[in-house]
C-alpha cells in the first residue's frame, strides 16, 4: 500500500526536512527548555494565592496541583509516542492532522499560536514590572508607558536570541532555569527551617491533608484544577525544538514526560513552604504576588531581591521559550502548505526560521502593547482564557495518539494502557475541564473585566480565538486546497517495537 505521507506530504515537509540545525541540542536541553517554558517561579508566584482562596481548597492547594498533574502527565504520553512516529517540529499540528484530518490539524495549529501570542503579553509585562522592582523603581513598576517600553524591550531581546540560533537559545535557558530552580529551593528550605524552628505568627507545621485531593469538595476541586492546568501549560515547548534535537525520535518526547515530573516536585515542595511559612489568609491577601510578598519574610534584605530575579528570570524565559516552538508550528504548517510559503523560509546562515520568528515577535509586540495599555483586568482574563486554548489543543493531541495507533494497541497490554487509555483519558480530562470552565466563566461576575458583548471576558478571549480560527479555516480551505484534500493516516506497524523509525504511516481504511 502506498504510504500516505509519501503521497501527501510536499517536498521539504518532512522530519528532518525543513533545513533546521540537526543535532545541535541534546536532551538535557529539551528538559530544560520544557521546564523553563512553564516558567515556575512566575506561575507560582501569580496563582497559587488564587488556587488557595478558591473556595473549599484553601490551604489543600499542594493536592489541588496533583491533580492537575494527571492530565499533563496522560497528555505527555502522547506526545511521547506521535514523537516516535512523526519527530516533526509542527508537533501537535502534524500529529492531529495525520490522525483525525486536515481540518482540526489546523485548527490545533492556529490554536497553538493564538496562545502563545496571548500569553506573551502577561510574560513579557512581568518582566517589565519585575525589571523595575529589581532596581527599586517602584514608581516606574506601577507606571504603564514605563512597563509597555520595558516589555517592549524584553520581547525585541529574546526575538533576537531565538532568530540567531537553537544553540544560544538553549545555553541562555541553562542558565535562566538554573537560578530559578536554585532560588525557589533555598526559599522552601529557609522557609520550613522558620516553620520549625523559629515561625512567625501565621505560620503552620505541614500536614498531610494539604496533599489529599479526597479533602476537597469536587466542585472545589475542579474549579482548583482550572487554575492548576495553566501552570503545567508550556512543557511541549521541548518537543517543538525536535528536528533540531539529537534522537529526535526518542529524546524531546522523555523530556516532555519527564518535565512534567520535575514541576510536581517543585509546586509540591515550594506551595506547601510557602503555604505553611505564611498562613491561608497571607496568601489570600497576597495573591496576585505570592513569592513576591512572601520574599522578604522569609530571607529578608536585600536577599529578598533574589525572589524578583527569580520571577524576572522565569517570566523572560519564558518570553524566549514562547517564541521559539509558534515559530517552529508557523515553520511546519507552512511546510505543508497550510498557510504562506514565506513562513516557511528558513536562514542561511543560523538555519531558523527568521520569518516566522520575527513575526512571532513582532504580533507579540503589538498584542502586548494594547493589552498592557487597555487594561490590566482584561489582562487578567485573557490568562484564563488560556485555559481554554490549552485545553483544546492539548486534549485533541491525547486523542490522536490514540486514534493514530488504533490497529496496534491490542497487540499489548503495554500499547493498550500507555499509548491508547492514558493520552485519551488525558484528553477527556481536559475535554471536561473545557467545559466546565465555559459554564462557569460566562458569567461576567467571574471575570476581572466583566463582559465583552455580553459573556465573559475570558470565554470571548479563549472560546472566541478559537472562533476566529474557523473563520480563518474556511478562508485557508479556498487558498490552500491541496492541504485540506488530506486522508487521516494510521501508524505504520513497528513502531512502537522500534523496527520502524520516522514518519512511516498509511492510509487510514
Amino acid at each position: 500500500m502506498e504510504s500516505a505521507s509519501a503521497a501527501a506530504d510536499p517536498v521539504g515537509s518532512g522530519a528532518g526536512e525543513k533545513g533546521l540545525k540537526t543535532g545541535a541540542i541534546g536532551y538535557l536541553s529539551n528538559l530544560v527548555i520544557s521546564t523553563a517554558s512553564v516558567a515556575p517561579a512566575y506561575s507560582l508566584a501569580a496563582t497559587l494565592g488564587f488556587v488557595v482562596a478558591v473556595n473549599g481548597v484553601g490551604l489543600a492547594a499542594p493536592a489541588v496541583m496533583l491533580v492537575s498533574f494527571i492530565p499533563m502527565l496522560l497528555i505527555a504520553a502522547g506526545y511521547y509516542y506521535m514523537n516516535r512516529a512523526d519527530p516533526d517540529c509542527g508537533t501537535s499540528f502534524t500529529w492531529v492532522t495525520r490522525a483525525m484530518g486536515p481540518y482540526l490539524g489546523w485548527l490545533t495549529g492556529w490554536v497553538i499560536v493564538a496562545a502563545d501570542i496571548v500569553v506573551m503579553a502577561t510574560l513579557a509585562y512581568i518582566a517589565g514590572v519585575y525589571t523595575f522592582l529589581l532596581f527599586g523603581l517602584d514608581a516606574a513598576s506601577t507606571n504603564l508607558l514605563d512597563i509597555s517600553i520595558a516589555a517592549a524591550v524584553w520581547i525585541a531581546v529574546m526575538t533576537w536570541i531565538c532568530y540567531v540560533g537553537i544553540e544560544l537559545s538553549a545555553r541562555i535557558q541553562y542558565v535562566l532555569l538554573t537560578i530559578e530552580i536554585i532560588t525557589l529551593a533555598l526559599f522552601s528550605i529557609v522557609a520550613l527551617i522558620k516553620v520549625y524552628g523559629s515561625p512567625g505568627p501565621a505560620s503552620i507545621h505541614v500536614s498531610g491533608s494539604w496533599f489529599n485531593p479526597f479533602s476537597i469538595p469536587f466542585g472545589s476541586l475542579i474549579d482548583g484544577v482550572l487554575l492548576g492546568v495553566f501552570i503545567y501549560w508550556g512543557w511541549d515547548s521541548g518537543v517543538c525544538v525536535n528536528e533540531e534535537s539529537r534522537d529526535a525520535a526518542n529524546g524531546p518526547g522523555k523530556a516532555a514526560v519527564m518535565s512534567t515530573l520535575l514541576l510536581l516536585a517543585i509546586y509540591l515542595v515550594v506551595s506547601a513552604a510557602a503555604q505553611a511559612y505564611g498562613g491561608e489568609k497571607y496568601l489570600v491577601h497576597h495573591h496576585n504576588d505570592v513569592l513576591g510578598a512572601l520574599g522578604g519574610k522569609v530571607f529578608g534584605s536585600p536577599l529578598d531581591k533574589l525572589l524578583i530575579i527569580t520571577v524576572l528570570t522565569s517570566a523572560s524565559a519564558s518570553t524566549q521559550t514562547t517564541i521559539l516552538p509558534t515559530a517552529r508550528t508557523t515553520l511546519s504548517m507552512a511546510r505543508f502548505g497550510a498557510i504562506p510559503k514565506a513562513f516557511g523560509r528558513i536562514h542561511e546562515r543560523y538555519l531558523t526560521p527568521d520569518v516566522s520568528t520575527l513575526t512571532m515577535g513582532a504580533v507579540s509586540l503589538i498584542w502586548t502593547l494594547f493589552i498592557i495599555n487597555v487594561s490590566t483586568n482584561v489582562l487578567g482574563d485573557s490568562i484564563i482564557g488560556l485555559g481554554f486554548q490549552i485545553a483544546f489543543y492539548y486534549g485533541l493531541t491525547g486523542f490522536a495518539c490514540a486514534i493514530y495507533y488504533r490497529k496496534e494497541l491490542f497487540k499489548s497490554f503495554r500499547n493498550f494502557m500507555l499509548v491508547g487509555v492514558a493520552p485519551f483519558l488525558g484528553g477527556l480530562m481536559l475535554t471536561g475541564i473545557f467545559v466546565k470552565a465555559l459554564t462557569f466563566y460566562q458569567d461576567p461576575i467571574e471575570n476581572y473585566s466583566g463582559s465583552f458583548l455580553g459573556i465573559g471576558t475570558s470565554v470571548a478571549v479563549g472560546v472566541g480565538l478559537i472562533l476566529l480560527g474557523v473563520v480563518v479555516m474556511i478562508w485557508a480551505n479556498i487558498v490552500y486546497p491541496r492541504f485540506f484534500r488530506r486522508k487521516p493516516e494510521i501508524a505504520e506497524p513497528g513502531i512502537l517495537e522500534g523496527t520502524v523509525t520516522g514518519t512511516a504511516s498509511v492510509m487510514a481504511d
